[in-house]
């Protein structure tokens, strides 16, 4: 069988020659045959029948997929079979298999079995030569997707515009790249260690044991070690408790962190580094004057409507020229798919820095422009999945918020769990880490008792009695409860909330505020 396009050896990869005729333009690519490289296929194929060692050259990245010509995927899919079930791979043993299975002439009947073996390559060479149709493979793909690009940008999918089809296609460039295959391989014991041991002295040198990123809850950092690097943390609760309030928090707590990193270094050096929130549900301005108003202590809604003295108004500028300098950047593009989001996190780490993203909220994202999910489970898992996927490929924690299921308002404890979590298996299994935020005060208020429900005026009077004690208990008051940490003990932290500010704080700080606690 020849190599298609111009002969180069086993190990030259075949393109098709570049395009005589000037002006055939996009025609023209329809008359170059995809790039394969056949003697580089039929080489290790007969390698593999005759030494089934070389197998393990390239088990790690090589597929039967990968080869242009389908037989010699079928063959390797064979010989792949039979050797990881730890039988004999050769031409005898496999030509028995395809008699009994009625497919040797489909595979080009003995005398093919024979003439691969005529085209073997030593042991040491297999792993090269699997590269070589790995990589013939990968241009394959490329030529695949640039035809797909080109066909959509003509009208193949109408329903995408411009915008979507570019995001379309860098989801498909990142597809490719993560299922090339291969991996990072294995890690010596060694340098794993090595890396454990950097990360326990972080955390010995740093106050309060802090290994990762501050949250800027003091409580929360003990009990987690920080915000990790590769962690998808899923921040979950009801309306109204306080989601996007204690993700603000955080998200603060960290460019906080990230700035005095830099100033430590260098006074007056622009840190390297920040905190990206893609804020789905509220505006930029909106995200703006939520941390306005806390560090200010001054009211949101009397902000917005200008019920402001001088004084406060005086504070409001002293406090937003200070939060200038917080390495904070907002995204609020309503609905964004997460290839816009993955993209989007890529720029702002090559070009400002990135330590930690918060996606407000979960549920409001979209999978990647171009898939058709069956159902609203497996459009939740595409999401988790590739919110886990950026969190490694760029080594920082990922928070995303995430709504509850109406379940936890028919049970006498409100208090959510695990599989309160909407599309919970698939939230759940990606996530390393899942907190939930609760309110007994919201709660409570809202089981104020009424006197007609009640036989005289005594027991009404002792129900208001308790009723008033258990809201002076729980006022200011919220939990956080970590339901799932791989790395670490569950538990509930206690923290202040200041409903007014929406301001979340550490329980024992409550009378603190502003900037500058």
């Amino acid at each position: 069988m020849n190599t298609f396009g111009p002969p180069g050896g086993p190990l030259g990869a075949s393109s098709g020659g570049p395009l005589d005729t000037a002006g055939e333009g996009l025609f023209g690519l329809s008359q170059r045959l995809p790039p394969a490289n056949l003697e580089a296929e039929q080489a290790l194929l007969g390698a593999l029948l005759a030494n089934n060692k070389a197998y393990e050259r390239v088990s790690e990245f090589l597929a039967p997929e990968h080869f242009a010509d389908p037989i010699h995927g079928r063959i390797f899919a064979a010989i792949q079979r039979r050797i990881e079930a730890g039988q004999l791979a050769d031409a005898v043993t496999l030509r028995a298999e395809f008699e009994h299975n009625g497919l040797l002439d489909e595979v080009g009947g003995p005398a093919y079995l024979a003439q691969l073996l005529s085209a073997m390559v030593g042991v040491i060479n297999a792993g090269e030569y699997g590269r070589v149709i790995h990589d013939c493979w990968m241009r394959r793909q490329l030529v695949d997707i640039g035809e797909m690009v080109v066909n959509r940008a003509f009208g193949a999918e109408p329903e995408l515009d411009a915008r979507q089809q570019l995001e379309a296609a860098e989801q498909s460039l990142f597809d490719l790249a993560k299922d090339q295959g291969g991996g990072t391989g294995f890690v010596t014991f060694e340098r794993a260690l090595a890396a454990a041991v950097q990360q326990a002295a972080a955390a010995f040198s740093n106050p309060g044991g802090v290994s990762g990123l501050s949250s800027g809850l003091r409580d929360l950092d003990k009990r987690t070690g920080g915000l990790h690097k590769s962690d998808l943390i899923i921040l979950a609760g009801r309306p109204a408790m306080g989601k996007t309030a204690l993700a603000t928090k955080i998200a603060f707590g960290a460019a906080r962190a990230v700035l005095m990193k830099a100033r430590e270094a260098d006074p007056h050096a622009k840190p390297r580094g920040g905190v990206a929130i893609f804020s789905l549900e509220m505006s930029a301005d909106q995200l703006a004057t939520r941390l306005l108003s806390e560090n200010a202590r001054i009211s949101g809604d009397r902000i917005r409507r200008g019920d402001i003295d001088q004084r406060d108004f005086d504070k409001f500028l002293d406090v937003s020229r200070e939060l200038q300098q917080m390495p904070l950047f907002i995204d609020d593009t309503p609905a964004i798919t997460i290839s816009a989001l993955r993209t989007r996190c890529r720029r702002l780490q090559r070009t400002h820095g990135l330590d930690l993203v918060v996606v407000d909220y979960l549920q409001l994202m979209r999978p990647a422009a171009g898939t058709r999910p069956e159902s609203r489970v497996l459009e939740i898992s595409m999401i988790t999945q590739g919110l886990k996927a950026i969190a490694k490929e760029l080594a920082i924690p990922v928070v995303a918020l995430s709504q509850l299921s109406r379940q936890v308002e028919s049970r006498e404890d409100k208090r959510p769990q695990l599989s309160d979590l909407r599309e919970s298996g698939s939230i759940e299994q990606d996530a390393d880490m899942v907190w939930f935020v609760y309110r007994d005060e919201y709660y409570l208020a809202q089981r104020q008792p009424k006197e007609m429900t009640y036989e005289n005026a005594e027991k009404f009077s002792a129900a208001v009695e308790k009723w008033q004690k258990d809201m002076e208990e729980a006022h200011n008051k919220a939990e956080l409860i970590i339901a799932k940490q791989r790395h670490g003990p569950t538990g509930t932290i206690k923290l202040f909330f200041e409903g007014e500010f929406t301001r979340f704080g550490d329980l024992d700080t409550q009378h603190d505020g502003g900037y500058g606690d």
